[in-house]
């Protein structure tokens, strides 16, 4: 596994998960030649100790395994707040495991043996899928840090000001006086460090 160019922002990591050496080391030859980082283990309780909720990439797991079978490793991931998307394969084909699968949210159910290019694919939508729910989860966490910066009645005026309601109608509903709501929308745009209403939506967005 190469190391990160940037040790803030660290390099996407496929981790195939599988029992199968064969099929670890082919997965990961194919990976690697795709200009991705690959890691492999032999076994999913390998796999979690190493596992960081930090470390961005995505799983490529086999169905069957000892100690844990893939969708029981898709589901441990969830249980310890782990978002990383999981592409489940099997030489067993079962709709139904298919099925609880995809349900638990994997990027996708593959019968081997499947297509190089297909698995590539399904490999590159996991990462961006990972990558864009990171951003969101940084974008969510700025906005509450920056709303937390509020008084509680200025986090009042900016939830109506957010609703679309004018200074009259916000003054009336939280019985205060316009002039008082004008101050409040004032320091609001201020901490916040925007200068529109519509900026302020979009950052209230990323709280919900």
């Amino acid at each position: 596994m190469n190391e990160s160019k940037d040790a803030a922002v660290p390099e996407p990591v496929v981790f195939i998960v599988d029992d199968d050496e064969a099929v670890r080391d082919a997965l990961a030859a194919l990976v690697e030649v795709a200009g991705l980082a690959a890691c492999t283990f032999d076994n999913p309780l390998a796999f979690l100790h190493r596992y960081s909720v930090d470390q961005p990439g995505c799983v490529v797991a086999d169905l069957r395994m000892p100690f844990m079978d893939g969708l029981e490793l898709q589901e441990e991931l969830a249980r310890r707040g782990g978002t990383l998307p999981v592409i489940v394969i099997t030489a067993h084909g079962q709709v139904g495991a298919a099925v609880a699968a995809l349900r638990a949210g994997a990027v996708d159910f593959l019968e081997k043996p499947f297509d190089d290019d297909i698995f590539l694919r399904r490999v590159h939508e996991a990462l961006q899928r990972d990558a864009r729910q990171r951003r969101d989860r940084s974008a969510a966490a700025d906005a509450l840090a920056r709303l937390a910066q509020l008084s509680a009645r200025e986090r009042e005026v900016a939830a109506l000001m957010v609703e679309g309601c004018a200074n009259k109608v916000i003054a009336a509903r939280l019985g205060i006086g316009v002039r008082t709501v004008e101050t409040h929308r004032a320091n609001v745009l201020n901490k916040l460090g925007i200068r529109t209403v519509a900026e302020l939506m979009r950052l209230w967005l990323h709280t919900e």
